[in-house]
């Protein structure tokens, strides 16, 4: 299995910008998928998480700003951002906890990191 993140850049203060992570490979059920940031020398927290059948949580710093949504017929969640400023500014990380096969227990993946720059 397997998480692609894509989408991060540069972007002004009060842009937008949306982040996308899919995963592939051999994959039965997600119950969760979402997203994760982590500045240099700062611990990775929770940004946005999507868990199948309970409320969508997210950091304080972002709710009403950010937004997070699932395409489950794809396998991809999207982080929708906006009114970013320069304390957004991180490497994001998309998250996901899976079931490869109906026998399987239930395992986290992390995506490889999209790098997220707010500045003029």
């Amino acid at each position: 299995v397997q998480l692609q993140a894509s989408g991060g850049g540069l972007v002004q203060p009060g842009g937008s910008l949306r982040l996308s992570c899919t995963a592939s490979g051999n994959i039965f059920n997600i119950n969760l998928m979402g997203w994760y940031r982590q500045v240099p020398g700062g611990q990775r927290e929770p940004v946005a998480i999507e868990t199948t059948g309970r409320p969508t949580t997210y950091s304080d710093s972002v709710k009403g700003r950010f937004t997070v949504s699932r395409d489950n017929t794809r396998n991809t969640v999207y982080l929708n951002m906006s009114s970013l400023n320069p304390d957004d500014t991180a490497k994001y990380y998309c998250y996901a906890i899976l079931q490869r096969t109906p026998q399987d227990a239930q395992f986290a993946y992390w995506g490889q990191g999209t790098q997220v720059t707010v500045s003029s």
